[in-house]
């Protein structure tokens, strides 16, 4: 490595509310690597990326990209001085091609017209110099998740980027896409590009960056050689060493559960079917039961029929066929508001838009299932001391940072205002206890402590007699916290593990990717007829 191409020299950031977001932070990177960025949410590392990508400017500090000191007052400019940001959420239009997706805003020219041959080219060539598998005609829909990424960063490529900030670039890959994004990654590297490797993942970190930057309360706790430095006499840091930085305690990264004690079934799927207006099946005839007293993971990369089924679930979607009923009692046709208070509780994937109200304050957000309590609520007039104790009681008992339960949900970091979507559905002081919890990707985008805190509170459930039905991307949440797995591809269940002692996450994504199927005999037992 031949010394620094950028750095980040006492960046401040303070909100226009007081909050201080970055506190006098330094960073920088060198030629040819890869460096993580890490820390729990809240903790400023996207408020730092920001700054570099041109989406937020600093309130004091400089940035000295080789050599010289700039300004990047937009994303633009920051893409003119060779610094690209691939997203945690795709940006691409799935309608498109591969090829227009590329040059969407900056398309080759052969007179006035678009020059989609040498477009086609182009794109051919820089998925064949970088180990990409795309084809330059497909549409981005029919692509997987994994490609989809490959396309995102071949476009921060194509715009000229040396600098490459990857945010969660694993958060919704398999293991072997993971393995594959990896070695594009040191192909990257290897071909002088720059990446920044924004996640919450230690192990990963450890496998494929040669230096983190560990962040804690919007401060830098750090910048350390993950393999040592031999030319300064620094070793290895640990997955420990790099939890207690980010924490600022000793994190426990496995969890301890307590064998599961299975009683009757609560929640029962039966030959459950989604066909959108365009006749494509998106869940093709699925039966599965949920029992008192244990957790049921579904595994599957995303878009594969998982969204459609916790619709139908959650009476979100009508059912096209089949049925759901929770504890005997069928779900169709029922209000979206009954199913909600009285059957299950849900926590949403997209908390933002499903999960909170984020222009409204923490205690409007808890308190939707108390509104028609008579203890709170009074000819349509609500007592408010009393509900703003409630939320005061569950934001503490949840541990939200927060100033007040009056503080707006939109000013709270994204584990925070996670827990306030948990706090609502799962405290018994927000709502009458319910039978089954389901849990949509409860931990995407949050941090280790946001994160083992909500894995603790569902395994208390657990132990308690609900029955939790747990969908994620992440592999480890699904081996960690689920006493059997179903795996969903093309809209079926393809395998049912009913102990996942033994469950490794390379079998997993063999059969998420639809490498390998079981027999129809092996999937029935889910049913626990």
């Amino acid at each position: 490595m031949s010394g620094d191409i950028l750095r980040m020299e006492g960046i401040t950031k303070i909100y226009g509310n007081g909050i201080l977001a970055n506190d006098n932070v330094d960073f920088n990177l060198r030629e040819g690597e890869i460096h993580a960025l890490m820390g729990e949410n809240g903790a400023g590392k996207s408020t730092l990326m920001n700054i570099l990508f041109g989406m937020q400017q600093p309130t004091s500090g400089k940035i000295i990209l080789r050599g010289e000191e700039v300004h990047i007052r937009n994303s633009a400019e920051a893409l003119s001085m060779g610094i690209g940001m691939v997203h945690q959420h795709f940006m691409l239009v799935p309608s498109l091609t591969v090829t227009e997706n590329l040059i969407l805003g900056c398309a080759p020219k052969k007179g006035a017209l678009i020059d989609l041959p040498k477009a086609k080219q182009i794109a051919r060539e820089m998925s064949e110099r970088y180990h990409f598998n795309l084809n330059p005609d497909a549409r981005v829909k029919d692509l997987s998740v994994g490609m989809k990424q490959q396309l995102e960063i071949l476009k921060a490529l194509y715009r000229g980027a040396k600098i490459l900030i990857l945010d969660e670039p694993t958060a919704v890959l398999t293991p072997q896409e993971t393995e594959k994004l990896f070695e594009q990654l040191r192909i990257l590297r290897d071909n002088g590009h720059v990446l920044i490797f924004i996640s919450h993942k230690i192990r990963e970190v450890i496998e494929i960056c040669d230096r983190v930057t560990i962040m804690r309360s919007g401060k830098s706790m750090g910048v350390y050689d993950i393999h040592g430095d031999p030319e300064k006499g620094t070793k290895d840091i640990t997955e420990d060493e790099i939890s207690r930085l980010m924490v600022g305690r000793d994190a426990v990264l496995e969890i301890n559960k307590t064998e599961a004690k299975p009683g009757e079934k609560v929640l029962e799927v039966e030959k459950a079917l989604n066909i959108d207006t365009e006749g494509t099946v998106h869940v093709d005839d699925v039966s599965f039961s949920v029992r008192k007293g244990e957790i049921l993971g579904i595994a599957g990369v995303e878009g594969n029929g998982q969204a459609e089924l916790i619709a139908m679930l959650t009476g979100m979607m009508p059912l096209d066929g089949g049925d759901v009923r929770v504890n005997g009692e069928s779900i169709k046709g029922k209000k979206i508001r009954d199913v909600r208070k009285n059957m299950l509780a849900y926590i949403p994937q997209d908390r933002l838009t499903y999960g909170v109200s984020a222009s409204q304050d923490i205690l409007h957000n808890v308190i939707p299932f108390l509104t028609d309590d008579e203890d709170y609520a009074k000819h349509g007039m609500l007592k408010m001391k009393k509900l703003q104790k409630v939320a005061d009681e569950v934001s503490k008992d949840f541990l939200v940072k927060c100033d007040s339960s009056g503080q707006l949900v939109s000013m709270l970091s994204g584990g925070n205002m996670q827990k306030v979507v948990v706090a609502r559905e799962l405290s018994p002081k927000t709502r009458n206890p319910v039978p089954l919890v389901i849990a949509d990707q409860p931990s995407r985008g949050i941090d280790i402590g946001a994160t083992k805190f909500i894995h603790r509170k569902l395994l208390e459930m657990r132990d308690e007699g609900t029955a939790i039905l747990l969908i994620s991307a992440d592999l480890n949440e699904i081996l960690e916290l689920s006493d059997s797995v179903i795996i969903l591809y093309d809209g079926k269940i393809v395998g049912y593990f009913p102990d996942t002692k033994e469950l490794t996450e390379n079998e997993l994504g063999q059969y998420m990717l639809g490498i390998k199927t079981q027999e129809p005999e092996q999937i029935e037992g889910v049913c626990h007829a």
